[in-house]
């Protein structure tokens, strides 16, 4: 198993960590990797959720608006 070693912590997030793994009767570094993968999980999360709320927008502005497809509008006046 890979192993992974951090230089330079800050000592007030290293004493969070212990305090926490204390707290649930785990290692600071079963804590540590819970951690990890919680913080990583809503890193994806965010972005998937970013990206339904632009996806709304768009769908939401071309249908109010009706804007047409910049494409379609470009070739029609190269055509010209």
């Amino acid at each position: 198993m890979p192993s992974l070693q951090i230089r330079e912590l800050p000592e007030n997030l290293y004493d969070k960590i212990c305090a926490l793994a204390k707290k649930e009767r785990r290692s600071i570094t079963q804590q540590t990797i819970i951690l990890l993968e919680k913080a990583l999980e809503m890193e994806n999360q965010r972005k998937t959720n970013r990206q339904i709320l632009l996806d709304q927008i768009i769908q939401e502005t071309q249908t109010k608006y009706n804007f047409s497809d910049p494409v379609r509008l470009i070739r029609e006046d190269r055509e010209k």
